[in-house]
Parts: structure tokens; C-alpha cells; sequence
């Protein structure tokens, strides 16, 4: 299996390869430690999502910076796009708030500092040391 994961092939192709579903190859890759190590998103996103939340614009954007964050940005369009929204709560004296029922909301940044700044400021760091 690591042969045909170095040549790229991918997870759809090694199930049909080996016979075997997609899960049974993830659950081999990861025992083998051949896959590769999931990003961490709990400080950036700390609250539990709605799955109807999850893929919004703010989740989507705190989920790219905090990539950013963790020495793997995503494609610079999605970077500048994430970097762009943050930039323009800081300058505004905003953050987010989120509630498991209406999504996120932006609301006026509280006096001991901003949650959006302070994963904005993560990225910028990561991103300025490479």
C-alpha cells in the first residue's frame, strides 16, 4: 500500500485496487502512517457546529486561517479571501459570535480582545516566518 499511495493514487482507487471499502483503506493509511496528520481547528472554531453552519463563509474563513496558522495554508485565493474578511472585522472593532440556532453574527469586538483578531494574528505570524 505505501507504493501506491507514493504514486498517488488515490483513496477510491486503492478500495477498488484492494477490494475493500474507502473507510477500510483511511483506517489502514492511518495504522500504517501513511495518512496525513488532521489539522487542528478547536482554537479557531471553539464552538460545535451545526452542520448547516459548518461550511459557511465565517466557519470556512476561521478554518483557513487557522490552517494558515498551523503551516498549511490553503490556495492563496482562499488565504487572501480569509485574510481580507478578518481584516475588515479587526478595523471595524468586530468579531463573531455564533449560536447553534441562527449561525454567526458579528458583533462589536469585546475590550479584552477579539476572537477573529487573535486567529488573524496566529496566521499573519505563521505566514510572515515562512
Amino acid at each position: 500500500m505505501a507504493r501506491l499511495v507514493a504514486e498517488g493514487l488515490t483513496v477510491q482507487q486503492l478500495a477498488a485496487h484492494f477490494g475493500v471499502s474507502e473507510s477500510g483503506v483511511l483506517q489502514a493509511k492511518r495504522a500504517a502512517g501513511l495518512a496525513k496528520p488532521m489539522l487542528d481547528h478547536s482554537a479557531a472554531l471553539p464552538w460545535k457546529l451545526a452542520r448547516r453552519h459548518s461550511q459557511s463563509g465565517p466557519a470556512t474563513n476561521l478554518r483557513n486561517l487557522s490552517a494558515a496558522a498551523q503551516g498549511k495554508p490553503p490556495a492563496s485565493e482562499r488565504l487572501n479571501t480569509a485574510l481580507r474578511w478578518a481584516q475588515r472585522l479587526v478595523d471595524a472593532g468586530l468579531d463573531v459570535a455564533y449560536d447553534p440556532e441562527e449561525g454567526f453574527s458579528e458583533v462589536p469586538a469585546s475590550p479584552e480582545g477579539s476572537h477573529v483578531a487573535r486567529v488573524l494574528e496566529a496566521a499573519r505570524k505563521a505566514l510572515e516566518a515562512h
